[in-house]
């Protein structure tokens, strides 16, 4: 049997390809060969388990400044299917949704288990197949028809094939054995190992908003160095620092720190948004005003903990539990750089958790994004993770799977 439409990958893009696929056309035999036991993974565990289904970013020239790789691209596509049409496609469904104060949507239900509902009832009732534990090998195209070789199970054959298997290196190697060039993937949304005593000891303790800007060497060869400026919210954790601030950073950079090894210097401002000048007058300011006060008793700054102020005090003055009044010039300049200009060197990464997402992928060159199909081989699809296109943390991502799922999966209809 000839299906007419075979997706590869259970992810979001993927079933959400074969839905609108299949709803375009119930007379279309379409099947979704996912590998694992289980479908739409990542939809089930984002968000903590509430699956953050995009973000509230309806203008589409908002909506591309979230995408480090991609974002030109995404223009087009997200003006004909982009976070107005996501919403209006689940609410249709019966899912209700919400904004939370970041600005990433939710369905009120918690539970990314409304989600995936969602998605395989909607899949169920347009009449797409799925088989689960089919371990795709190799496909290729012979005599306009697609033939799909498994692992352990007879072959499959397909008029057109939607490529949504995720960052797998082994679809990927497919699709180069077919002629695509593959941007070399590297992580994305990674948090910063840093050792440094002016933060050691304060897991837990955050800022609001902060300011980062990072610089690094990299090819050598030509003398290059990357810098990028940013800010965000603040974490510190037992191995560095985290927060929305440090995965923005990491997803622009993502590339840059890869290629020298994520060793990097980093500078914070903790008291973003006044300026390294406004906080250097600020401390002078108090020098009189809280004269007779113990420096490290009371932070002076609202978005800085207790904690942090007595960490940020202490490296600063040479001798312990001295006055405002007693502070001298080169003591209120370390404190100030402490607060606003603080640099430390960044040595390694850790993944942040289930938002591991991955740059690089099939090269955005060719692919035709009016319908996110190949322009090396007719009929064949692409779109989520395969692609190079990742985002910010924030349901951006996601965004980017229903685009291009929709848009496939429209495309694959006709």
């Amino acid at each position: 049997m000839i299906h007419d439409v075979i997706v590869i990958g259970g992810g979001a893009a993927g079933y959400f390809a074969a839905i609108n696929c299949a709803e375009a056309r119930p007379d279309f035999k379409v099947l979704i060969l996912e590998r694992g036991k289980e479908v739409l993974n990542k939809v089930r565990i984002s968000g903590g388990g509430r699956c953050n289904l995009t973000h509230n970013c309806p203008a589409p020239e908002d909506l591309i400044k979230n995408y480090p790789r991609g974002s030109r691209e995404l223009r087009g596509p997200f003006h004909e299917f982009g976070q107005p049409e996501t919403l209006n496609w689940f609410h249709q469904r019966g899912v209700k949704t919400k904004i939370e104060k970041d600005g990433r949507m939710f369905p009120t239900s918690d539970k990314s288990q409304t989600i995936m509902n969602c998605l395989t009832a909607s899949a169920e009732n347009a009449g797409v197949e799925l088989q689960t534990g089919s371990r795709v090998t190799d496909f290729r195209q012979i005599n306009g028809i697609w033939k799909i070789t498994m692992a352990h199970q007879k072959p499959f054959s397909a008029r057109k094939i939607m490529v949504a298997a995720g960052s797998s290196k082994g679809v990927w190697k497919i699709l180069e054995n077919l002629g695509h060039k593959i941007v070399p993937p590297v992580p994305s949304l990674f948090t910063f190992n840093i050792k440094d005593p002016r933060i050691n000891g304060l897991m837990g303790t955050s800022v609001p908003e902060a300011n980062f800007s990072i610089a690094a060497n990299f090819d050598k060869k030509q003398r290059r160095k990357y810098q990028l400026e940013t800010n965000g919210s603040l974490l510190i954790t037992h191995w560095g620092l985290s927060g929305f601030g440090v995965l923005r950073m990491s997803a622009w950079a993502a590339r840059a720190l890869a290629e020298v090894g994520y060793k990097a210097a980093l500078q914070v401002n903790w008291l973003h948004p006044m300026t390294p000048q406004e906080v250097e007058t600020k401390l002078l300011q108090l020098k009189k005003e809280w004269a007779k006060k113990t420096l490290t008793t009371q932070s002076p700054f609202p978005t800085l903990s207790a904690r942090l102020w007595k960490s940020f005090a202490s490296h600063a003055i040479f001798r312990k539990e001295k006055n405002w009044a007693d502070l001298n010039k080169k003591e209120l300049s370390q404190l100030a750089e402490n607060l606003a200009f603080a640099k430390y060197q960044i040595n390694g990464k850790s993944t942040f958790k289930e938002e591991f997402v991955t740059a690089g992928g099939v090269d955005l060159k060719e692919i035709n994004f009016k319908r996110f199909e190949s322009k090396l081989l007719p009929n064949l699809f692409m779109a989520g993770e395969i692609l190079n296109i990742d985002a910010l943390t924030g349901g951006f991502n996601f965004q980017a799977a229903w685009t291009g799922g929709w848009i496939a999966g429209r495309a694959m209809s006709e």
